[in-house]
């Protein structure tokens, strides 16, 4: 049976990598149908698990997309990366792996990355005009529209977002890491010997 250490030496044009016993492919944009073919018809890995996205955008060729493939007769599983840039598109696994169809669509919608020959490339997950890629990390927190339900109009509405407080002055300190101030009941702990009234907060 083929271990992992022998499939990375065997698949033509892919870097391999090993971390915590895990075997990671990273191929070229172009090369990634026919890796994903060799894997499935001559090395055994007949499942697609999932496709997911991860976004960089320090780097150049901002995103990898990544796909997560298993082998269940030789109880397996193998990781093959892509990076591509923001504007790059990938080519569609689903003629390899018909599954791939939604995975698409969903790393499109989150993150932007477009899959040529998709037969559906549309959005998945958001609502219809949805505006950016929620995943990406300079995506805010808080989105730029929201949707509610407008008694008067009898409809749905959309409006840019408004928040009810500032979430930039919002303390979001915890009392249990270590409050600047002695908290209610640490009253007795204060006077112990040994313990400065400072480390009252932090010995609760």
């Amino acid at each position: 049976m083929e271990t992992l250490e022998q499939l990375a030496s065997r698949i033509e044009g892919a870097r391999a990598s090993f971390a915590a016993g895990e075997l990671t492919l990273t191929v070229g944009a172009a090369d990634i149908v026919p890796v994903l073919t060799s894997l499935r018809d001559d090395h055994g890995f007949k499942t697609l698990v999932d496709i997911c996205g991860v976004d960089w955008p320090e780097r150049a060729k901002r995103f990898d997309v990544v796909y997560h493939l298993l082998s269940l007769t030789a109880n397996l599983r193998v990781r093959v990366k892509v990076e591509v840039g923001e504007d790059e598109p990938v080519a569609s696994a689903v003629g390899v792996y018909p599954s791939a169809n939604w995975f698409e669509r969903e790393t499109f919608d989150m993150y932007g990355v477009a899959f040529t020959d998709h037969p559906d490339m549309r959005r998945i997950l958001t609502d219809y005009g949805f505006s950016g890629h929620p995943l990406r990390k300079d995506f805010p927190l808080t989105g730029f529209v929201e949707l509610r339900y407008d008694d008067q109009l009898k409809r749905v509405v959309y409006q840019p977002v408004q928040l009810v407080q500032e979430f930039r002055d919002f303390d979001f300190m915890s009392p249990w890491e270590g409050a600047p101030h002695v908290l209610p009941g640490d009253e007795k702990a204060a006077m112990a010997p040994g313990v400065a009234s400072g480390d009252a907060g932090k010995k609760a």
